[in-house]
């Protein structure tokens, strides 16, 4: 057997069995191409990021990585309150839709959006438009702002809940990993108490798992390892 060939133009992997077949005084080779067969040195990945490329790219390069800045937080913020009764991917795909529509995910701006503004965002097909959760967004920004006054920086607050560092579990299938957590609870509490809205605790674990506060990529997944 001639093992791991490769198609050029397809880029499928076949074998090439070679079998011997002595007849009297000929010997006959037959060769069988098995290009139907498509051999794949699979990358174990956590089965959710199976569905979709673009979730499998979120989850190779971003899902569960620790972040520490404060714009990139506040993107999964304003993406996760965004997300509130739907899909994940359905944000995901509008990710650049966001970006743009609040101002590349600056706080600062953010928060000075005004009526006018809200009415133009609500004819952006680029993203989700819902009023309230528009107007969440926005009250989200000043909460924000406000806490970075407070704490010297969002992360300083949000990774505090953590000790500031990941925690890492040690999940060995889909089902073992809850939807929220007492931990998520607490946080959410606490953000609602100081203005955030659109963030109970369902989103928050969500955004936990996102930036790295929390590992919940299965045990056999090869990210778990990655990010321990």
């Amino acid at each position: 057997m001639i093992d791991g060939q490769i198609n050029p133009d397809c880029g499928i992997w076949f074998s090439l069995f070679l079998i011997e077949v002595v007849a009297e005084k000929w010997t006959i080779f037959f060769i069988f191409p098995l290009s139907a067969i498509k051999i794949l040195a699979m990358t174990q990945r956590c089965e959710w990021s199976n569905s979709s490329e673009i979730y499998q790219k979120y989850h190779d390069e971003e899902w569960g990585v620790p972040v520490y800045d404060d714009r990139k937080l506040f993107e999964f913020l304003i993406l996760e309150s965004a997300q509130a009764g739907l899909s994940w991917i359905t944000i995901l795909k509008r990710r650049e839709g966001y970006r743009n529509a609040f101002a590349n995910f600056d706080p600062e701006i953010v928060a000075q959006f005004d009526e006018l503004k809200i009415e133009e965002l609500m004819q952006d097909t680029g993203i989700i438009r819902n009023r309230l959760k528009i107007i969440s967004a926005i009250n989200n920004a000043k909460a924000f702002l406000k806490i970075q006054t407070e704490f010297g920086s969002f992360s300083n607050y949000i990774w505090g809940f953590t000790g500031g560092k990941p925690l890492v579990n040690h999940f060995v299938k889909l089902a073992d990993i809850p939807a929220k957590t007492e931990l998520s609870e607490k946080l959410a509490k606490d953000m609602k108490k100081r203005g955030f809205s659109f963030l109970g605790a369902t989103v928050i674990y969500a955004h936990m798992q996102a930036t790295g506060m929390v590992n919940d990529h299965l045990v056999s997944c090869f990210r778990h390892k990655d990010l321990k």
